[in-house]
């Protein structure tokens, strides 16, 4: 998992992130830095869990995609493949798949069928959305206490 196997393209100042190799579906792609934490996001960071947000070098030119080529599994801190990517391709994620709620969000305009059409975090999306994605635990975890303090507020809401 060197380096030189992804590499930074910028064309008209909007940078990606480019496999400079085959990989196959499972494969590691890298190894996710983690070069200074933060307890807030920023549009540099990844979340790693609930609290901690982290500045990931190099990984910060990964583009959101609502079709995404890779995962990153924060648990593991990898990258890995999760289909086919051939050398040449840019490489993309799905940002809610570990963003709780975005710094900075934005409109996306990947064209995918599944298209999100506005990213700015797991918390905002219907569980419908996020069921067809890969999920970091922390996000799963905060999906689980939003439904269980719905739970706990469904009796009041029904008095009303």
């Amino acid at each position: 998992m060197s380096s030189d196997v992804i590499t930074i393209r910028t064309e008209n100042k909007v940078r990606s992130l480019i496999a400079r190799q085959d990989f196959k579906c499972g494969d590691v792609v890298y190894q996710i830095p983690s070069e200074k934490l933060f307890d807030k996001p920023n549009r540099f960071t990844v979340q790693m869990d609930r609290e901690r947000h982290t500045e990931v070098g190099k990984l910060s030119a990964l583009n959101h995609s609502c079709d995404p080529n890779v995962i990153l599994d924060m648990d593991r801190m990898l990258v890995i493949a999760n289909r086919d990517i051939k050398a040449g391709d840019e490489l993309s994620f799905f940002y809610p798949s570990t963003e709780w709620e975005m710094a900075a969000p934005f409109i996306c305009l990947c064209g995918s069928p599944r298209c999100i059409h506005v990213v700015a975090g797991a918390r905002f999306l219907p569980f419908s959305t996020l069921e067809h994605h890969y999920l970091n635990r922390h996000i799963r975890e905060q999906i689980i206490d939003l439904l269980n303090d719905t739970q706990r507020h469904l009796p009041e809401m029904k008095q009303k």
